[in-house]
């Protein structure tokens, strides 16, 4: 689960005069790299294995019997890449499934209802039968609001931004529906921003429980005809009529686990995650069939060519992300429990991270000095790598739920078409999607990325504490974010 903007490249690049050197030696250094670039451009199998599990699984939605079978699949790739130390890391969820719903539009004080064609949203109720005048909030921000009374009544919002200012920045539809029920609605209905009768899925629960009103998406086109409609006959009436499935259900997270060389570091552990869960309307290729095959490749180089790392890296393909970030919280929790929370030093998110062509240091300005130097030693052995660099968090997607606990994370940059993220989370998001040279580049520059960051002398951007975690958000205008989604633990 991305944002859309998460998805094109944010080209802030920055540079950097620090001689740092994270290994000791530059033709060890480039001599590894170079081994790298010709095992996954002559063997990579993320391609290959994504498009067999595409075809022979489907959608692998957490909590479903497909899920269940991507899970299985995901281990036995590791197992037979050569990681003995491979396990299953279970965990209790709310399972959601749709069943059926209907979006019916009729003028006021009459009984003349037009079905229009829609998706429910994820964790919505169970069963709702609503009906109420719609009001038109546009974007859906707070600034939406401003005069409009919603109370008792059904919100129209779009998913994106449409005519919206420049700089302006756009929440999660999770945080719009949290919005909308702060304000007293009782149902929302999304306009997808992307052309072509595209109906969009995706969660509408910031907490990963069911939300109180229902929430459901329908096209552009549908929406445009909508507002039209509604400045011809103002009063508009809708009825949402749904029934979904949810009960308690166990995943998996697939964890295999390279033990760190050091005596000095291996108990720092450096965790490269991609969630392996999608959502049903398509096979979730894009997201997040890129990242979490990725991730799965990135370990078969490593086994494949014998690396080594001083640190202990952890290879995780985690589930029930969409829901909520479901897996990687069930992964910290655990981790807590036993005492080895902090033995965590680094997060690496691939989620619908494709054609790598630069690192994120995520928000932390001590990563960018090594970042460079990676990035820099990477160039010189590749041209066609981009070498860019960015320094911003993101959050709702699994790098989040470490970044909540102070631990740096961050997504390497990459970059997917337009058209292929007109496509996220609705019914195109299949294999034709997935470039195949691409892939393996995010393979190939991540793999170099972690076993860089793997052989470190150190890592320098530390664990940050309780409030210095606070502090970081603040600086990084996530605050709100993370209020509407009921994760800001540190009060005023």
């Amino acid at each position: 689960m991305r944002k859309l903007t998460l998805g094109i490249l944010a080209l802030s690049v920055t540079l950097f005069t620090s001689s740092f050197t994270p290994v000791e030696g530059e033709q060890e250094w480039k001599g590894v790299f170079k081994k790298i670039k010709e095992e996954v451009e002559m063997h990579s199998k993320a391609y290959k294995t994504l498009g067999d599990a595409c075809k022979t699984i489907g959608h692998r939605l957490t909590g479903s019997d497909k899920g269940k079978k991507a899970e299985e699949y995901a281990y036995r790739l590791l197992k037979e890449y050569g990681f003995k130390d491979t396990k299953f890391q279970g965990f209790q969820v709310e399972a959601w499934a749709r069943d059926t719903v209907t979006l019916s539009i009729a003028p006021p004080k009459s009984d003349d209802f037009r079905e229009v064609p829609v998706v429910s949203l994820a964790m919505t109720p169970v069963e709702s039968n609503i009906q109420g005048t719609i009001v038109d909030v546009g974007n859906g921000l707070d600034a939406d609001y401003t005069g409009k009374d919603v109370k008792g009544k059904v919100v129209l919002a779009n998913i994106g931004l449409l005519e919206a200012a420049a700089g302006t920045k756009n929440l999660h539809r999770s945080e719009k529906t949290a919005l909308a029920i702060q304000h007293g609605a009782i149902g929302v209905i999304f306009v997808n921003t992307v052309k072509g009768q595209v109906l969009l899925t995706g969660t509408a629960s910031v907490t990963g429980n069911l939300i109180s009103i229902p929430a459901v998406c329908i096209s552009l086109e549908n929406g445009t005809e909508i507002r039209n409609w509604m400045k011809d006959q103002p009063g508009l009436l809708s009825l949402i009529e749904m029934q979904n499935v949810s009960k308690p259900i166990k995943a998996r997270n697939v964890v295999a686990t390279l033990k760190g060389t050091s005596a000095k570091l291996r108990n720092e552990k450096i965790i490269i995650g991609g969630h392996l869960d999608s959502w049903d309307l398509a096979t979730g290729a894009i997201d997040n069939g890129i990242g979490s095959f990725s991730v799965l490749d990135i370990a078969r180089t490593f086994k494949a060519l014998g690396l080594s790392s001083k640190r202990t890296i952890e290879f995780v393909a985690f589930m029930g992300e969409e829901e909520g970030l479901l897996g990687s919280k069930a992964y910290v929790e655990r981790a807590k429990k036993l005492g080895e929370l902090d033995e965590v030093v680094y997060m690496i998110n691939l989620d619908m991270t494709n054609n790598v062509n630069g690192f994120n240091g995520g928000g932390r300005d001590e990563m960018m000095p090594i970042l460079k130097s990676i990035g820099d030693q990477i160039k010189a052995i590749d041209g066609e790598f981009g070498n860019l660099l960015e320094n911003s968090p993101g959050l709702h997607s699994d790098n989040q739920t470490f970044l909540m606990e102070g631990i740096p994370a961050a997504d390497p940059l990459g970059k997917l078409t337009r058209s292929v993220l007109d496509c996220y989370h609705a019914n195109c998001d299949d294999f034709s999607l997935v470039n195949k040279k691409e892939m393996e580049n995010t393979v190939k520059y991540t793999a170099m990325l972690l076993y860089a960051l793997g052989n470190a002398d150190q890592i320098p951007a530390k664990k940050l504490d309780f409030y210095s975690t606070k502090e970081f958000f603040i600086k990084h205008n996530l605050r709100h974010e993370l209020e509407l989604g009921n994760e800001w633990r540190w009060g005023n």
